[in-house]
């Protein structure tokens, strides 16, 4: 017996008034918009036979994990493997144009398709489908909630669609707590199906720090 399936949830909005490339950096929690955003997502997976639940250490993603647990009363486990992705830029200006123009970082922006500024896309696909995989196996029933965070999230969706990994990051689908869902077919991971619970809170939502 393997879990159903396993809903890759990503955290809400992060309180981030400098406006920083916040990355693995400690202490950014959500905001007051992200909490909320949280317990719609929680909400939206109440229909769901939601036995287990994952999170990266993260504060932000404990935090919204901790409606999901509190709605199912279940507990939270830490997993260090679907983590935000490490990046050089982290605690630095979201002024990208001013990054471009120093010279001593041009060095990080020779291959974006690696990419040369943080963690490779291989490496985070790397650790994220074994974190996935087994979640999936060695849960006996229900479903399984991961919440983690964008770039990790969207690179087992690229993967598993078996589509290349460098993509450009303005056009990823995983807006704040989405949650996109995968099952076992065959033996094989596929995606099932995606959704943004908080929805109504996107238009006016600050979606900026991520790597």
């Amino acid at each position: 017996m393997v879990a159903r399936a396993v809903h890759l949830v990503r955290h809400g909005e992060v309180h981030n008034p400098a406006g920083v490339v916040y990355g693995r950096l400690p202490g950014f929690r959500l905001s007051e918009r992200g909490e909320a955003m949280a317990a719609m997502t929680a909400e939206g997976l109440a229909p769901l036979p939601v036995t287990r639940l994952i999170a990266s250490p993260m504060l932000r993603t404990q935090q919204s994990a901790q409606p999901i647990a509190d709605r199912f009363g279940i507990e939270i486990e830490t997993d260090e493997r679907v983590v935000e992705a490490w990046n050089r830029f982290e605690g630095r200006s979201l002024a990208w144009r001013s990054l471009v123009r120093s010279p001593k970082d041009w060095r990080l922006f020779a291959n974006p398709g690696r990419p040369s500024w943080g963690e490779p896309f291989t490496d985070v696909v790397q650790r994220m489908r074994p974190a996935v995989m087994e979640a999936l196996r060695t849960t006996p029933d229900g479903d399984v909630v991961i919440v983690s965070h964008q770039l990790p999230i969207w690179m087992v969706h690229r993967s598993v669609a078996r589509k290349p990994l460098a993509t450009d990051p303005r056009h990823r689908r995983c807006a704040l707590s989405s949650v996109t869902s995968f099952a076992l077919q065959g033996g094989r991971l596929v995606e099932t199906g995606y959704r943004d619970p908080a929805a109504p809170l996107l238009a006016g939502a600050v979606d900026r720090g991520a790597t």
